[in-house]
């Protein structure tokens, strides 16, 4: 928060001992890392080297995996991240509770993206124009009775979704498995990514589900953003 300190504030900092400190900013200056000038000690920009390295290779799921531990801790749900690909959604991060599908999903897993949650969401986002060429030419099959494979019904679905911020799927993907899901975005709003919660259709209502699980996905994806903001002033993060 200072330009430059004396050995005594850097080593009151530390809560090092002066000897203890001044050997490790002579060591420090030796590397070129900190520079000495009339008393004072200063960092030079090659600090920036030693976060950059890790940061460079940070991807998205990596950046998400720990607030989506958090999430489940707290709902006691599975929760997982996926993206667009194709008309697909893929799975990028995951944090299971109990097995809760009959396909075992892991990472790189793929779902049709109009009958998810995550898909929704991921779809409601995108430009309006981009949005509408894919409803055309997606293969809207039904995977249950409940899958929605009306195009017109999907992209009146879709601009719900994406007025609300949310998207919830009831038995469409699998019969019993119920999942609601929220955008992640980027420093320039744009929607890169979804997290959701998946549960048994049976143990909640869906009011229920939106009440409960609502604020906690809302505030990982916050959180989530706000580490994928700060990363992305320096470096364009991968989504995968």
């Amino acid at each position: 928060s200072r330009a430059a300190l004396p050995l005594t504030a850097v080593a009151e900092a530390a809560a090092l001992a002066r000897a203890t400190a001044r050997r490790s900013l002579i060591t420090l200056a030796h590397l070129g890392y900190v520079v000495a000038e009339d008393g004072l000690f200063r960092l030079t920009p090659r600090v920036l080297d030693l976060g950059f390295a890790r940061l460079s290779a940070l991807t998205l799921p990596e950046i998400a995996q720990p607030h989506l531990a958090s999430l489940v801790a707290r709902v006691h749900d599975s929760a997982s991240m996926a993206v667009l690909v194709g008309d697909d959604i893929q799975y990028v991060a995951r944090v299971p509770t109990v097995r809760i599908m009959s396909v075992d999903i892991t990472l790189g897993t793929r779902f049709p993206a109009h009958a998810t949650s995550m898909g929704r969401v991921l779809l409601a986002g995108l430009p309006s124009r981009e949005r509408g060429e894919r409803l055309r030419r997606a293969d809207l099959r039904p995977l249950t009775p409940r899958t929605v494979t009306s195009a017109a019904r999907l992209d009146a679905i879709l601009d719900q979704a994406d007025r609300d911020g949310h998207a919830l799927v009831e038995e469409e993907l699998e019969e019993g498995l119920r999942s609601i899901a929220v955008p992640v975005r980027d420093r320039d709003g744009r929607v890169v990514a979804a997290i959701n919660v998946s549960m048994h259709a049976g143990r909640l209502t869906a009011g229920q589900a939106r009440e409960s699980l609502l604020p906690p996905l809302r505030d990982t994806a916050a959180r989530i953003e706000r580490d994928l903001h700060v990363a992305g002033r320096h470096l364009k993060i991968r989504t995968s």
